[in-house]
């Protein structure tokens, strides 16, 4: 069976669905059906999600069980709140400030500097 796909695969505008089946008893329901945020999500966004739900949202599990580190599970956690729509512009700064502490383009005290002028500049 074929992955639902929210957007045009020829244009990118939203698709509707016109039409549901029931795979046991074959009982159509017709209309105009739009998807959910969710249904816009890669595999690998799914995929994270489901196991960030099965633990309960500790992102410490998620990178554990991923074998990854904490700001990289972070990174992740928030690119799935962008596909969905969901996250702030304050929140995409913490962010990339995460994966330059990371991956080692600035040290842990100028993060922390970082975090704080981002503070005092929403003040």
């Amino acid at each position: 069976m074929n992955h639902f796909v929210s957007k045009c695969p020829i244009c990118g505008s939203e698709v509707v669905v016109n039409l549901y089946r029931c795979k046991n008893c074959n009982t159509r329901i017709s209309g105009e059906f739009t998807p959910n945020e969710f249904s816009g999500l890669s595999e690998e966004d799914l995929e994270f999600l489901r196991l960030y739900l099965k633990n309960r949202g500790n992102l410490t599990k998620v990178a554990e069980k991923l074998n990854i580190s904490y700001p990289t599970a972070h990174s992740y956690f928030n690119r799935v709140l962008a596909n969905l729509g969901y996250v702030t512009t304050e929140q995409n700064t913490y962010s990339r400030i995460l994966e330059k502490l990371e991956t080692n383009q600035i040290d842990f005290s100028t993060a922390i500097s970082l975090i704080k002028n981002e503070r005092e500049v929403k003040s």
